[in-house]
C-alpha cells in the first residue's frame, strides 16, 4: 500500500470525500423514497444499482474498459464490497422511512467511525495502518457523542 497523500494533493481529495459525504444522505433519501414508491427495499436497491450500472457502463465506454486480465485476482474478497454496498443501500431504504433519515445516518456514521478506527489500527484489508492513539480515540469519542446529541429521539 502506498503512503497517504499529503500537501497540495490532499485538499482536492478531501474536498471530493466531503462531497461524497454530502451525497450519502441524499442517496439515502432518494433510495428510501424509491422504496416507498415501489413498496420494497430490495426492488429500490435493485433499480438503484441497475441505473448505476447503466451510467457506469456508459462512462467506461468513453474512458475505456479495463483489460479482462485485471479481473482475475488472488484477492477475490475485494469483490465483497458489492455485498456491503447492497446491504447498506437496502438497509437505509428500509430504515430511513421508519426511524427518520437523521437517525438512520447517525447509526451509519457511528458504525463507520468504529469500523474505520478498527480497520486503520490493525491495517486490515490492505489499508495503510494508522495506530489508534489516545488523541484519535478521544476525537472519535467526541464525534460519536456529537452524533448522539444530534440525533432525533424516537
Amino acid at each position: 500500500m502506498t503512503a497517504p497523500q499529503t500537501g497540495t494533493a490532499f485538499l482536492p481529495i478531501a474536498a471530493m470525500m466531503f462531497a461524497a459525504g454530502l451525497g450519502i444522505p441524499v442517496f439515502a433519501s432518494l433510495n428510501a423514497g424509491l422504496n416507498q414508491q415501489l413498496g420494497s427495499p430490495i426492488a429500490a436497491t435493485t433499480v438503484t444499482f441497475a441505473v448505476g450500472l447503466a451510467i457506469g457502463t456508459v462512462i467506461l465506454a468513453f474512458v475505456g474498459f479495463p483489460a479482462r486480465s485485471v479481473f482475475v485476482t488472488d484477492q477475490p474478497w475485494h469483490y465483497g464490497a458489492a455485498v456491503f454496498m447492497l446491504f447498506y443501500a437496502t438497509a437505509i431504504a428500509f430504515s430511513a422511512p421508519k426511524i427518520g433519515l437523521g437517525n438512520a445516518i447517525f447509526f451509519v456514521l457511528t458504525g463507520q467511525l468504529i469500523a474505520a478506527a478498527t480497520i486503520d489500527h490493525f491495517g486490515l484489508l490492505g489499508v495503510i495502518q494508522t495506530s489508534l492513539t489516545p488523541r484519535r480515540l478521544v476525537g472519535i469519542a467526541v464525534m460519536a457523542i456529537g452524533l448522539y446529541l444530534a440525533r432525533k429521539p424516537v
